[in-house]
C-alpha cells in the first residue's frame, strides 16, 4: 500500500481545500489501489464531518503543522530586509511532524496558489516541503498556480532552488507553466488539471433556497478579498446591489447567492456568507427572486448546487472550477493568476475575466451580457475542455508512479 501526505493543507474551511483533497485522494486511488492518504487539518473533528467518508478514499486526517510563530514570521518577511526575505524558515521540525513523514512514499504539496504572493511569503508551507526533501522523500508540487515572485526581488532565487529540487512541479494552468519554464528557467514542470476539476457532486434538495427566475438562475459568489483590490472609489457593495437588481429585472433571472469559503455549521465570522449577507438584506424586496444557499454543504454538495445554475460570476477560484467543470457559462471576478490562466486555458483567451480593480455595476452587467450572447457556444467548448483535462489530471497522477521506483 503506497502512503502519501498532502502538505499545505490544513483545514475545510474554504471549499475549494475541500474540493482539492477530495480529487486528489479520489485520482490516487485510481491509479495506485489501496492507499493511505494524511491529510493535516488544525480541526481533525471539524474536518472529519466536513468529509464523512473520507476512509473510503484511505483519507486519514492528522496533525497540520502550523506553530505559533507563523504569523509574526510572514509579517517579518514583509518588511523591506533583503536578508530576511531569503531567510526560509528558521524553526525546527517538530518530532512528530517527523514521524509522520517518515511512513509515507511521497509527499504532494497542494493548496492551488500556496506557492505565490497571495498570502505573503510562503517560507511556513514550503518548510514541510524542504524537510520532506532533506529527508529523501519524493516532493511534487500538485496541480497549482505558482507565483510570480518578482514582488519580492530577493526571494526569487531561493524559491526557484526550493521548485527546481522537487520530483516534478505540476501546474493546474498555463500562465503558471509559461512563467515557471520561460521566466524561472525550471525543467521539472509539467502541465495537469487543476485537481477539483475532477469532483464529483454530492445531491441536496434544492427547493428550500432555489430562487424564482423566469430565465434561471444566475449564481453569484463575492468574498471580502475583492475588497482589497477593488478601485478607491468604488463601493463594491453598492455595485453589486445594482448589477443584481438589473439581472433580475432585465433578464428576468433569480440570483442565488453562494458562499464558498465558510465553516460548515453555524460559526460564519469571516467568511462568504457574512460578507454577502448585508447584500441580501439590500435586496430583501426583491422578495425570493435571490437567496443564498445555505453555508452547510460540503464541496461536493456546493459544487452539485453549482451545477444547477444557467450562469455563474465567481470571485473564490475553486467556485468558478466548480461551475467551469459542470458546463456553467462563467465569468472569474480574478485577484490573482489562477483564475486568468484557468480562463485562457478553458476559452483560449480573458474575455470571460473580471479584474477585481475594474468591478461595477456596469461590468458585471456587460460580463453577464457576454454569458447570453455566448451560452451555447461556452457549453459545448466546456465539456470538451472537460474531457482534456480529466486526462491530464489522470495523466499527472500516473508520473507520480515514476517517483516511487
Amino acid at each position: 500500500m503506497k502512503r502519501f501526505y498532502l502538505s499545505g493543507q490544513r483545514t475545510f474551511r474554504n471549499r475549494g481545500c475541500e474540493a482539492i483533497v477530495r480529487s486528489t485522494a479520489a485520482l490516487l486511488k485510481d491509479q495506485f489501489g489501496e492507499v493511505e492518504v494524511l491529510v493535516p487539518s488544525v480541526n481533525i473533528a471539524r474536518d472529519s464531518a466536513q468529509w464523512a467518508h473520507a476512509a473510503d478514499y484511505g483519507v486519514r486526517f492528522v496533525r497540520a503543522y502550523l506553530p505559533p510563530p507563523t504569523r509574526y514570521w510572514v509579517h517579518l518577511q514583509s518588511l523591506p530586509l533583503p536578508l530576511i526575505k531569503r531567510a526560509g524558515w528558521p524553526f525546527p521540525m517538530p518530532h512528530w511532524l517527523r514521524r509522520q513523514l517518515e511512513t509515507v512514499d511521497a509527499v504532494l504539496a497542494v493548496g492551488g496558489d500556496n506557492y505565490s504572493l497571495d498570502y505573503r511569503i510562503p517560507t511556513p508551507i514550503m518548510s514541510v516541503d524542504a524537510w520532506a526533501m532533506d529527508m529523501g522523500k519524493p516532493v511534487v508540487l500538485w496541480g497549482a498556480s505558482v507565483g510570480p515572485f518578482e514582488r519580492e526581488p530577493e526571494f526569487v532565487e531561493p524559491v526557484t532552488r526550493h521548485l527546481a529540487r522537487m520530483h516534478f512541479v505540476a501546474t493546474g494552468e498555463s500562465m503558471s507553466h509559461d512563467y515557471l519554464i520561460h521566466k524561472l528557467g525550471l525543467r521539472n514542470v509539467i502541465r495537469m488539471a487543476e485537481p477539483s476539476f475532477m469532483l464529483g457532486k454530492e445531491p441536496v434538495d434544492l427547493k428550500p433556497f432555489w430562487p424564482r427566475g423566469e430565465g434561471h438562475v444566475l449564481g453569484l459568489n463575492v468574498s471580502r478579498l475583492v475588497e482589497r483590490h477593488k478601485r478607491h472609489d468604488k463601493n463594491v457593495q453598492a455595485e453589486l446591489e445594482t448589477f443584481i437588481r438589473r439581472a433580475v429585472k432585465d433578464y428576468r433571472l433569480g440570483v442565488l447567492l453562494i458562499p464558498h469559503a465558510d465553516p460548515l455549521r453555524d460559526d460564519v465570522h469571516g467568511g462568504d456568507a457574512q460578507y454577502m449577507a448585508p447584500l441580501l438584506e439590500r435586496l430583501a424586496d426583491l422578495g425570493d427572486a435571490v437567496k443564498t444557499m445555505p453555508n452547510t454543504f460540503n464541496a461536493a454538495q456546493t459544487k452539485y448546487v453549482i451545477s444547477y445554475l444557467r450562469f455563474f460570476i465567481g470571485a473564490r477560484a475553486h467556485a468558478v472550477i466548480a461551475a467551469l467543470s459542470s458546463g456553467v457559462p462563467t465569468v472569474s471576478i480574478a485577484y490573482s493568476v489562477k483564475a486568468c490562466g484557468i480562463n485562457r486555458d478553458m476559452f483560449g483567451n480573458q474575455e470571460t475575466v473580471l479584474q477585481a480593480r475594474n468591478l461595477s455595476a456596469r461590468t458585471l452587467r456587460e460580463s453577464l451580457e457576454r454569458l447570453v450572447q455566448r451560452e451555447h457556444a461556452m457549453r459545448d467548448l466546456l465539456e470538451l475542455r472537460l474531457v482534456e483535462s480529466q486526462l491530464a489530471a489522470r495523466a499527472a497522477t500516473a508520473r507520480i508512479s515514476e517517483c516511487l521506483c
